[in-house]
Formats: structure tokens, C-alpha cells, sequence
């Protein structure tokens, strides 16, 4: 294992506030036993604090997909969704943060991109040998910020990035949920994720709904607009909001995760 912190990670410092921690994570403890071949991993992030993790596999050599999921949610709501994924033939590693599920400590935004740093060295040591498929990392809403982290990293050992209900703008993200913060010390946080987003060389996927009313589908068209990627795609589900994808769009939302981890959808976009 890697230790604890990883040099050059997004600084966001300035959102560890409690005022604005309290608008922004909602943890919620849970659990409930794996279903038939998935399994829980525990990974350790700091000193006496493990992140809870569970793993939906397709096959040893399926694509795997590192998913962060969203605020609010914890890892076992996907045991209704990863069979989804398996059937397309994909294995499922879905990521919990401090503080959710059962997982140790409490939520902060540096804590949150650093620990994703922890979790990909982990499947890497840990599931690599047995999983040996391409993998690729995928955000849910909040934790778009982690799969952004590890996309702007690890570009030779990652084979694209998903972002499902993502944010591109920390500073919007906090307009709307209240968040008081000094204009410089968000200009240059926005400046950091701008030129982070701008590096990320990976193939890109990105779902939205056209109707989010949580994180308007325009940071969906800002994202696409500045992520560096030659080859990435927006994908708009009609209609949805922030929580209804897979209600409205279940067939067009797994139709372009299919296209895009086998390949047949990454053409190059301008």
C-alpha cells in the first residue's frame, strides 16, 4: 500500500468549513450482507479509519468500472443496480466515503479526493491480480469530484471516465446550496478544477439529466466543453432530473455505458 496523501492532489481546503460541510454531506449509516459473489473490502485511509466498499463481478477479465457514488447514498443501494452492470458484463466496485455506511470518520472534501487516491491503490493491489479487465472510474453527483481526481492521475492506468450528474464548478455548487466563501478564493479554486478538467486526456462519458434540478444540465455543457479528452460524449436524458436517470432513461443511460467501456462510442468529439 501506498501511504496516507498522495503529492499534487486538488486542494479544497478552503470548502473543509463546517458551515459549508453541513450544506453539502448528508452521511448515512447502513448495511446490509453482500448479495450472492459480491464482497465487502475495507480500505484504510488514515490512521485507524477504513472506507467500506463492496464488489459486483462480471468475470476476471470484464472491464471494471471504480464507482463513487452519490451524496446521500451509501454502497450497498447499489445491490439493486450492479446486476445492471453484470449483465453487460462489467464488474461493479462501488466506493463509500468516511462517515457513510459503515465506514469510519467524518466527510470533508480533502479527505473525500484523498481517500479516492487510497481506494484506487487499493483495487489495484488488492483486485488487480484477479481482475484483470480495463479499468475505468465513474461519479455519481458528489463524487464526480473523486472520479475527476483520479482521471486528472492515473491517465495510463485508467481506459476512460464516466460522469454521471456531475458538477464542473465548485463555485456554482456552493451558490446553490448557500455556501458564503470569499469571490478570490473561489476564483482560483475554479481556476485550479478549470486546468484540471483541461487535463484530462482519458476518454470521456458524460450523462445528464436535461431537466436536473439540482446541478443544471449547463455544467454538464461546461464540462464536455473543457475536458481536455479527444474523444468524449454528452449524453442528455429527456426529461430527468437529478435522481430519476434510470427511471426515465434506464435503456439510453446503460445503452451508452455499454457503447462507451467496449469501445464502439469512443469516436473523437471536438
Amino acid at each position: 500500500m501506498l501511504p496516507f496523501g498522495v503529492p499534487n492532489q486538488a486542494d479544497y481546503s478552503l470548502l473543509d468549513r463546517p458551515e459549508i460541510l453541513q450544506l453539502v454531506f448528508y452521511p448515512r449509516m447502513g448495511w446490509q450482507p453482500p448479495p450472492p459473489r459480491a464482497t465487502d473490502h475495507w480500505v484504510p485511509v488514515a490512521e485507524g479509519i477504513s472506507v467500506s466498499c463492496r464488489l459486483y463481478p462480471a468475470g476476471e477479465s470484464s472491464p471494471n468500472i471504480l464507482f463513487f457514488h452519490g451524496n446521500g447514498e451509501i454502497v450497498t443501494d447499489y445491490d439493486w443496480l450492479a446486476p445492471e452492470y453484470n449483465r453487460l458484463g462489467i464488474s461493479l466496485f462501488v466506493a463509500g466515503y468516511r462517515g457513510y455506511g459503515l465506514s469510519g470518520g467524518r466527510p470533508t472534501f480533502s479527505t473525500m479526493v484523498a481517500d479516492a487516491h487510497a481506494i484506487f491503490n487499493y483495487f489495484g493491489h488488492a483486485l488487480r491480480p484477479r481482475h484483470s479487465g480495463p479499468l475505468l472510474v465513474m461519479g455519481r453527483s458528489l463524487g464526480s469530484y473523486s472520479a475527476l481526481e483520479l482521471a486528472s492521475h492515473y491517465p495510463e492506468q485508467l481506459a476512460g471516465l464516466i460522469v454521471e450528474s456531475g458538477i464542473s464548478n465548485p463555485g456554482r455548487l456552493l451558490s446553490l446550496l448557500g455556501g458564503d466563501i470569499p469571490a478570490s478564493h473561489l476564483e482560483d479554486l475554479e481556476r485550479a478544477n478549470l486546468e484540471r478538467l483541461r487535463s484530462i486526456s482519458l476518454p470521456v462519458l458524460i450523462i445528464h439529466g436535461e431537466r436536473d434540478e439540482l446541478i443544471p444540465y449547463s455544467q454538464a455543457v461546461d464540462f464536455h466543453r473543457n475536458v481536455g479528452s479527444g474523444a468524449k460524449r454528452l449524453v442528455a436524458i429527456p426529461g430527468a432530473g437529478h435522481n430519476d436517470l434510470l427511471f426515465l432513461g434506464r435503456e439510453q443511460y446503460f445503452s451508452a455505458i455499454e457503447g462507451f467501456v467496449f469501445g464502439s462510442q469512443l469516436t473523437p468529439s471536438a
